[in-house]
């Protein structure tokens, strides 16, 4: 396999050389900040999620049908397991779309 060399393609670089220098010099910049996500069924300290409450699983389940992934809703991996099983259901009893016309 060969390795890349310089600033093309890859991850991470961005922009031109140039740019990163002009940020180091002159530009104060601060580093970005992301909060956090909370799971919201652990700060609501709910255990059991109810299939054929529809209203709370279509939040999680976008106009495209798909399951929206952890790193998107926010939600703890124990939770976002019981929340995949509950749509599922959903689906199957027909309270929830497989997928959009």
């Amino acid at each position: 396999m060969r390795e890349r060399s310089g600033g093309r393609g890859g991850r991470g670089g961005g922009g031109r050389r140039g740019d990163r220098d002009r940020d180091r010099e002159g530009g104060q910049r601060r580093p970005m900040f992301r909060r956090r996500k909370v799971c919201k069924f652990c700060a609501d300290k709910i255990d059991y999620i109810d299939y054929k409450d529809t209203r709370m699983i279509s939040a999680f389940v976008p106009e495209r049908a798909k399951i929206l992934p952890r790193r998107i809703s926010g939600v703890c991996a124990t939770h976002q397991r019981k929340l995949q099983a509950a749509i599922k259901r959903a689906r199957h009893l027909a309270l929830v779309p497989f997928v959009v016309e």
